[in-house]
């Protein structure tokens, strides 16, 4: 077969081209090189609806598919709208994955998810821990779509011995970070919120910041442009029946966290910290050996990476 990167003319349709993810694979895409991106918004193109995604795949029939389209959200969108989560996911990833293997799709790769793992599963998560016990109830719904397109995944490769490959990776919703990431005030994620937080905080002169929590926690967290850059990379190099792990393998405390966030920002006012409020889970890091391996390694650091992120939510700002 063919090498992804052998010819920067292949069409290649990013499915969720303006989120988080899907945004910083269509900036990596173009960095490399490629000139044949198939892009297509909501409104163009509905990914639930199964007569349109037929009807554009034997239109376009892309080479490649990267399939980072997704309904996702906290914990109060998951435990709002459940019935959502899990029909609309299930619904976009059945649509794609089979229009691209009935059009002859060389080669997609599924964005999966760190929540796929059970709640409890040991420290760092490998992915054989998949299926070994309950998931995290907050996000269960989700959870199950992803899994199910990762298994679907698996079931059209041993039937059809055709190139689907899945991957987990750090942190969607939570640790992934980045231009593009969403800095809404009430459904953020921890880095975003602290960012705005501290930004508003500097701009309106505050003396204090409260956060919420002892700030023990350990978090990992990975740039969307790394992900991006080990897409590029599974897509060239990995061909195997188990999803793959996509993690930055560092690990800070969220007070840790904290500090760089109100450094990068410029905040001199105090860090105060709620202790009075929950924590949240105390770990969570996923094992990504097996990329290692495979010999991908993620390139920016976290004080660099929050650096590039404030300069994009400055832009942002400013529209």
């Amino acid at each position: 077969m063919d090498s992804f990167m052998s010819d920067k003319t292949s069409k290649i349709f990013i499915a969720g081209h303006r989120g988080l993810v899907g945004s910083a694979i269509v900036r990596k895409l173009n960095q490399i090189g490629f000139t044949n991106l198939i892009l297509k918004t909501h409104s163009e193109l509905d990914l639930t609806r199964q007569s349109d995604v037929e009807s554009f795949f034997a239109q376009e029939k892309p080479d490649y598919v990267i399939l980072a389209a997704a309904k996702v959200g906290g914990i109060h969108a998951n435990n709002t709208y459940p019935a959502d989560f899990i029909s609309i996911n299930l619904q976009i990833q059945t649509n794609v994955i089979n229009s691209s293997y009935i059009n002859g799709v060389k080669k997609i790769l599924f964005l999966g998810s760190s929540c796929i793992y059970p709640k409890m599963a040991p420290q760092p998560i490998t992915e054989d821990a998949l299926l070994t016990g309950p998931l995290e109830p907050t996000n269960e719904w989700y959870a199950v779509a992803k899994i199910a397109g990762i298994k679907m995944c698996q079931a059209y490769r041993l039937q059809y011995n055709w190139d689907a490959i899945s991957d987990a990776f750090s942190g969607m919703p939570t640790n992934l970070y980045g231009p593009n990431d969403n800095f809404h005030p009430e459904n953020s994620h921890v880095l975003p919120a602290l960012m705005r937080r501290f930004h508003e905080a500097k701009v309106s002169g505050a003396k204090e910041v409260v956060v919420w929590g002892t700030g023990s926690p350990l978090r990992e967290f990975l740039h969307v442009d790394d992900l991006a850059d080990a897409v590029v990379f599974l897509m060239e190099k990995y061909s195997g029946l188990g999803h793959v792990n996509v993690g930055s393998g560092k690990e800070v405390t969220i007070k840790e966290l904290a500090e760089i966030v109100k450094e990068v920002v410029g905040f001199e006012g105090e860090l105060v910290w709620d202790s009075t409020k929950p924590d949240g889970t105390p770990r969570k890091l996923m094992d990504s050996s097996k990329l290692a391996a495979l010999g991908w390694a993620p390139k920016i650091s976290l004080k660099d990476g929050l650096v590039d992120t404030y300069k994009w939510y400055l832009e942002y700002l400013k529209q």
